[in-house]
């Protein structure tokens, strides 16, 4: 029987690898773990942490189709991170000029989520845990 531990990485291909890199690490502030260029395909990969137990591997790759995500297109729909304070959280968005969509909540759970895009379109969610 298959038994999963939890999430080893996700990994998310970027069309502009330096302006992605900023995103990530100056705005949504996670740590570089390792930053390689593999020669052999023209392409970057950057590890970084989220919290002490996740990562997400940046690609760049030369040339990579644009994935459409609206509307609500088929295959892997959102990246969601926990946060402790939603409005904190949007609040710091805001000051690095991204936009966040208003706060909704989650009937389940009762939760304030909200979704806002990286640099290429890939939708993200703050889940406030």
């Amino acid at each position: 029987m298959l038994q999963l531990k939890h999430i080893h990485h996700i990994a998310v291909i970027c069309s502009d690898y330096e302006r992605s890199k900023r995103f990530y690490t100056e705005v949504l502030n996670l740590a570089v773990l390792q930053e390689v260029y593999r020669a052999e395909r023209q392409s970057y990969k950057l590890d970084l942490a989220v919290g002490d137990r996740y990562q997400i591997e940046l690609f760049s790759f030369p040339d990579s189709p644009v994935r459409p995500s609206r509307p609500e297109a088929a295959g892997l729909r959102h990246l969601a991170f926990a946060v402790a304070n939603i409005a904190d959280a949007v609040a710091h968005l805001q000051r690095h000029n991204v936009t966040a969509e208003p706060v909704r909540i989650d009937e389940h759970t009762g939760k304030r989520f909200t979704f806002f895009a990286d640099p290429d379109g890939l939708p993200l969610e703050l889940y406030e845990d």
